[in-house]
């Protein structure tokens, strides 16, 4: 039997009001392949033989989106990564998107993985990742914790990149997009911050929502609004009112947007990437937000996706 690109298919199921919910959770990268409810697609991921475009639902850490030259200064020493961007010349999405996962534990709802990062050129850091998928019939949960297993002090930043698609195979224009950020970071032509503006009055202001049109986004949003639980809400809906919400707790104060605009088809413009991030890009540069473990401690977050309509 031929083995997938992304490993074993770990397959969660529930019942649900509108029948059976399913998540495929992968081995290789410990990722999110395909979310189904309702008898539709919640997130635009990929086919079992497929590798995943664009980062679709992979996890990214010890650092989300980008970093400078793969370049960095942590207590005292210089640390350059490799260059996994290189037409940018930048690192990207971390270090674990390729890398196998140990499940810890399995219900048929429920996956647990772990894996552990080794120190490396660039990250000479001992990482413990572990990452629990839970579905119900609300929705998919999903919490991380990193653990300093190491005996000196790490930099670590985290982040998922999920695709939500409120009208499967299809471009997003006539979708409608709702997401909490007063903050916008501007970018430069390497996609890395050159400062921050407030959303108010531009076509960035999405907290009461818009339709997406032609609108390209490529953005890191911050100071995000949150409900009374410390939750904050992003949400993709079709033109029947159906589609999907990205929730984020207190642990991610960063949400990237992107609406896909330089893949190539039919990739392009099918989803919007909702990817909440403890950080913004370049922040081992920056230090901007950048979590300091101590050896031995610990830190967790969690986000989830849930049905709409």
């Amino acid at each position: 039997m031929t083995v997938p690109p992304t490993g074993e298919q770990f397959v969660l199921r529930c019942a649900g009001r509108d029948g059976d919910t399913e998540a495929v959770v992968v081995e290789v990268g410990g990722g999110l392949r395909t979310y189904r409810a309702g008898g539709r697609d919640l997130v635009d991921g990929y086919a079992e033989a497929e590798l995943p475009v664009a980062a679709r639902g992979q996890v990214l850490a010890p650092w989300p989106n980008r970093l400078r030259d793969g370049r960095y200064r942590w207590d005292g020493a210089e640390h350059q990564t490799p260059l996994s961007e290189p037409e940018t010349h930048n690192a990207i999405h971390g270090l674990v998107r390729t890398v196998a996962w140990q499940v810890t534990g399995r219900t048929s709802d429920s996956v647990q993985l772990e894996h552990r990062l080794h120190p490396q050129p660039g990250y000479p850091f001992a990482l413990r990742l572990q990452i629990g998928y839970e579905l119900s019939p609300g929705g998919l949960h999903v919490r991380t914790t990193a653990t300093n297993v190491g005996d000196e002090p790490l930099p670590y930043g985290e982040g998922h990149h999920p695709y939500l698609a409120a009208r499967p195979g299809q471009h997003v224009d006539d979708c409608t997009l709702v997401a909490p950020g007063a903050t916008r970071l501007e970018t430069d032509e390497r996609a890395l911050p050159t400062g921050a503006v407030d959303v108010t009055g531009t076509r960035y202001d999405l907290r009461a929502g818009r339709p997406i049109g032609d609108l390209v986004i490529d953005h890191c949003f911050t100071d995000l609004a949150r409900d009374d639980d410390g939750l904050a809400w992003a949400r993709l809906t079709g033109p029947d009112g159906r589609g999907a919400a990205v929730w984020l707790d207190e642990g991610y104060g960063h949400l990237q947007l992107f609406t896909g605009d330089v893949l190539p088809e039919p990739w392009r413009r099918r989803g919007v990437a909702v990817e909440p991030m403890t950080c913004p890009p370049d922040a081992f540069a920056t230090g901007d937000s950048v979590i300091r473990l101590e050896p031995g401690e610990s830190t967790t977050a969690s986000w989830g996706i849930t049905p709409i309509g």
